[in-house]
């Protein structure tokens, strides 16, 4: 019985293993770019209007960039991937709804092509090209529901936190 891989498979793994690696180090980077401004992003949150209510702005402001450090250090070491993929995602759209609507106010104020439209919005990079921004999103969403999939296994520290066999 032949017990190699094909090197197409082995190809995926590697490219899904980076993958993984590649969207953990964007989240504690931008995670990182918040809480160490949190008052910038605080005022780039305001932009939102999320909430009224002061105390669940700044708890907001407070915690996201943390809890998005710690996605990223599950996903980079290999932790509860499907998990952290499944919260990664679920972060991911809503972030995405937000900064298109935020996007399309804009457009419409300022009436310039959709994708001329530039602001920061408050991910971590500063002011980007809404265009450019959405497809990243977009991108990252992919990754995380391949992660989500299944996909990505191999130098886990621990893929499933149920199963203990993994």
């Amino acid at each position: 019985m032949n017990t190699n891989r094909p090197s197409s498979r082995v190809a995926a793994e590697i490219v899904t293993v980076l993958a993984r690696c590649c969207l953990g180090l964007l989240f504690i980077y931008m995670g990182l770019n918040k809480a160490l401004d949190p008052v910038a992003f605080l005022k780039l949150l305001r932009q939102y209007d999320l909430t009224q209510t002061p105390l669940l702005l700044n708890f907001i402001a407070a915690a996201l960039p943390w809890f998005e450090v710690f996605c990223g250090l599950m996903l980079l070491l290999g932790v509860a991937v499907r998990g952290t993929a499944l919260t990664v995602l679920l972060l991911l759209a809503p972030f995405t709804a937000l900064v298109l609507r935020r996007a399309l106010a804009l457009h419409s104020a300022l009436d310039i092509p959709f994708c001329a439209v530039k602001f920061d919005c408050g991910c971590g990079d500063g002011a980007e090209f809404i265009c450019r921004k959405l497809a990243e999103n977009i991108l990252l969403m992919l990754l995380a529901g391949w992660l989500l999939a299944g996909r990505g296994r191999q130098f886990c520290l621990r893929f499933n936190l149920t199963d203990p066999g993994r």
